[in-house]
């Protein structure tokens, strides 16, 4: 019997399992299972909650195809949650170790329970070959890309995970699937990529949708909402200050001038707990 507890971010859900105090085996025939919503619980993948050596907890995410990914905006507001509504910290400020780095929390209590969570998501990476995209450019702001009948221009950026960025004229009407899963796997991405279709509103608004890699499209993602900020500043398109509406909701987004840090606040919802067999 492994106990599980069900969370989403702005509607981006994943199942959530304490890997310090249970033995989780077959993480990634696990995540494919549980993110079935037919047959399993039904989400965009599996994070694990783990020792680490070098911060207060490790966070260990994969998609719903099974394989690993570096980095959840969504889901690490949601370990932060997970692990001070369960007891596993009392301190509202906590360090959570990912592939993408060690990541600081900002948790906001209410009643003894986490509402919000303010992310520390660290500099943005804007060198090609770290993204990684194939490009001369750095940073990467013009990246012309065909897809079926479309031409598409793509700023690349990593959050310690690849995201590539192109603006449209209505997030409501485009056709994310069709062109999403052509672009993910485009070979200028040699590890695939997020691809975040954006439509700006003013300098401080924008609305996003996003294709995300390995899963399909998500209600959210907090890192292709930090990298969109980022992708959007950088073109004169935007303020360093945006509230992105995802079709999930809405996250605050700050890329900070003082040191290079991009901030994301945004809510983290337990919806139910559970036991596997």
């Amino acid at each position: 019997m492994k106990k599980f507890t069900k969370m989403h971010g702005l509607g981006n859900d994943y199942v959530y399992m304490d890997a310090i105090h249970q033995q989780i085996d077959n993480e990634s025939d696990l995540a494919q299972f549980v993110s079935d919503r037919h047959f399993g619980i039904g989400s965009d993948g599996l994070i694990l909650i783990c020792k680490s050596d070098v911060a207060d907890f490790k966070m260990k995410m994969f998609n719903s195809d099974g394989s690993e990914a570096e980095m959840c905006g969504n889901g690490i507001r949601c370990v932060g949650k997970f692990v001070y509504d369960k007891g596993l910290t009392n301190k509202d400020k906590i360090t959570i170790e990912t592939l993408a780095g060690i990541k600081t929390l900002l948790l906001n209590v209410k009643e003894g329970k986490v509402e919000t969570v303010r992310v520390d998501m660290g500099e943005p990476i804007l060198e090609a070959k770290k993204i990684p995209v194939i490009s001369e450019e750095n940073p990467v702001t013009n990246l012309k890309l065909k897809a079926l009948d479309k031409e598409f221009l793509f700023t690349c950026v990593s959050m310690g995970n690849p995201h590539a960025i192109t603006v449209v004229d209505d997030t409501k009407t485009f056709e994310v699937e069709k062109y999403g899963k052509i672009l993910e796997v485009d070979s200028v991405f040699p590890n695939k990529t997020n691809v975040e279709f954006v439509q700006i509103v003013d300098k401080n608004h924008i609305n996003m949708r996003v294709w995300e890699r390995g899963t399909g499209e998500t209600l959210a993602c907090g890192t292709g909402a930090c990298a969109t900020a980022v992708a959007c500043c950088l073109n004169n398109l935007t303020d360093r200050h945006v509230f992105i509406k995802l079709l999930g909701g809405t996250l605050e987004i700050e890329w900070n001038k003082q040191d290079n840090h991009v901030y994301m606040t945004g809510p983290a919802v337990t919806v139910f707990e559970g036991t596997l067999e």
